[in-house]
């Protein structure tokens, strides 16, 4: 019986034996058709037998050197909302995690001259268009403002005259930088072609703008009808996973467009919009993204261009449509703001079907499709025509909000003219908070 008892043994142990080797060669062979798809998509290759240092994500700014990075419980910096919980053993650690409650909360109350950091794109005839966005968001802010203005060359000199004819107590505002058009020199004109000039820009941000933890980019055609800081104190809520913010494309399923008509994967019921797109972009950069071209994660930089070879001729917004693939692959990384944080006509056009805004007002106008510039939608030409018009310095009840509530009342004729009292709900409380305290806007 004994006998019997050890033969059953060894056969237990030669069965465990020959599985093991049957898995290694399995993973072998699964590892080596990875590599092969990798190669064909043009990604560098990368497994989890790779060093440890090719794998690790450092928090933080980026651009910090390493040494730096491992000391961060004593650096000012670094982002608060940071996850430190989930950092690896030999940074910070758990006196990280209780050292940043206290500081978090002394720089809540110390910093109050946070400044906000504000990037567009400008190609083509935008010039003044883009000038009247970064004036309503100089107008209604009380904090100071940092524009990353990346244009065409032959708008550099333009921009940068216009921005310095401003009054002197207004350009303590803000300042700015002004950038060339600058995109993956292999691919190049592919990229500025993309859609509308140079909109793709946006997606390169994050790699350009190494040192930036935190941004809002928005279109050329925004207007701030509030303060930029509201939409920058978004930043505090987002959750560990959460890397970027932006509003759905629609509210209204009905007359949405991607859950109609896209032949690529989107965000969400209605997709997503990136007119007006918060970003961590420290975590952006240090994030490996699911995707369907490979089981292997991959990090923005590796990721964009395989993503647009694949659906180039299934897209039909451009980066936009590559941002609502990237998010449907990753969904648990998007906050999703409410619509009045970028309303456009789409949310009055049949109808008033932003929610929030009836209740609260809009506090971002997106002016997209030209409305600004035609005739079909003038309740949205009157807002900017108003902001446009306006001289710093003057009185902004009498000299703004007054023309404005006059030529909108000629505008009811149109459902959006009929939900103009969203646009100059908020804009009466910007407007009363600014002329307490700013003497430029009395």
């Amino acid at each position: 019986m004994r006998c019997y008892l050890h033969a059953f043994f060894l056969s237990l142990v030669f069965t465990f034996l020959s599985l093991l080797y049957v898995f290694s060669q399995l993973a072998s062979t699964l590892e080596q058709s990875e590599q092969r798809s990798l190669k064909e998509h043009g990604i560098p290759a990368r497994s989890s037998r790779d060093p440890p240092q090719l794998l690790r994500k450092l928090p933080g700014l980026e651009g910090l050197r390493q040494r730096e990075g491992l000391d961060r419980c004593k650096s000012e910096s670094v982002s608060y909302w940071n996850p430190y919980w989930r950092l690896p053993a030999d940074v910070c650690g758990v006196n990280c995690l209780l050292e940043s409650r206290e500081r978090s909360g002394s720089a809540s109350k110390g910093n109050t001259n946070e400044r906000s950091h504000l990037a567009v794109v400008a190609c083509g005839p935008r010039l003044e268009e883009t000038l009247t966005m970064l004036k309503s968001a100089v107008l209604f802010s009380k904090k100071p403002l940092h524009f990353y203005i990346f244009a065409e060359d032959d708008l550099h000199n333009s921009f940068r005259d216009a921005l310095d004819s401003w009054p002197r107590i207004v350009q303590t505002k803000f300042t700015f930088a002004i950038y060339p058009i600058n995109f993956p020199k292999e691919n190049a004109k592919e990229w500025k072609k993309l859609f509308k000039p140079c909109a793709s820009q946006r997606l390169f941000l994050p790699l350009i703008l190494k040192e930036v933890d935190s941004l809002l980019y928005v279109d050329t055609d925004i207007l701030f009808l509030q303060s930029v800081e509201n939409i920058w104190a978004l930043l505090s809520q987002f959750n560990s996973t959460h890397l970027a913010a932006m509003a759905p494309e629609h509210e209204e399923p009905r007359i949405g467009w991607y859950n109609r008509f896209a032949r690529h994967p989107f965000y969400g019921k209605t997709g997503i919009n990136s007119g007006v797109m918060l970003m961590n972009m420290t975590r952006l950069r240090n994030k490996y993204f699911k995707n369907d071209m490979t089981a292997v994660e991959l990090q923005w930089e590796e990721i964009l261009m395989p993503l647009l070879q694949k659906y180039k001729l299934n897209i039909t917004w451009g980066d936009q449509d590559l941002l609502n693939i990237i998010f449907h692959h990753n969904p648990e990384s998007l906050y999703v703001f409410p619509c009045q944080w970028n309303y456009r006509p789409d949310h009055c056009i049949y109808g008033s079907n932003c929610q929030l805004a009836e209740q609260e007002g809009v506090f971002i106008l997106h002016g997209n499709r030209g409305v600004y510039h035609d005739d079909k939608q003038p309740a949205f030409r009157a807002v900017y025509q108003a902001i446009q018009k306006y001289q710093f310095g003057e009185n902004m009840e009498t000299s703004l909000l007054q023309p404005l509530e006059r030529s909108l009342q000629a505008t009811t004729h149109t459902y959006c003219g009929r939900a103009s009292h969203q646009f100059t709900k908020r804009l009466k409380q910007s407007i009363m908070s600014v002329e307490q305290d700013v003497p430029w806007g009395r």
